[in-house]
């Protein structure tokens, strides 16, 4: 199969790049973002995104400079793969 990438946005690095992370739990999620990205969370400025109508699910919001593609994928990789995050976007 052919990948056709003239779809793909041209992204200039390095770039700020912002993550949106979901869960259930504020302080495990902060936890996992220390946890996952290491030396990279000082880097990170973190705000507090939407709860959802239920209360049951929150947000944080999550922006950092990356370096290049293979870093910003990496870092979402990192994170999707925690249990206390149930998305990242």
């Amino acid at each position: 199969m052919h990948e056709d990438n003239s779809c793909r946005p041209e992204i200039d690095y390095p770039c700020p790049w912002q993550y949106r992370l979901i869960g259930e739990d504020e302080a495990a999620m902060r936890a996992a973002l220390v946890e996952s990205l290491g030396e990279d969370a000082e880097r990170c400025v973190l705000s507090a995104g939407n709860r959802s109508a239920g209360g049951r699910y929150l947000s944080l919001q999550v922006e950092l400079i990356v370096m290049n593609e293979e870093e910003r994928l990496e870092l979402y990789r990192r994170l999707a793969e925690h249990p206390a995050i149930k998305m990242v976007l």
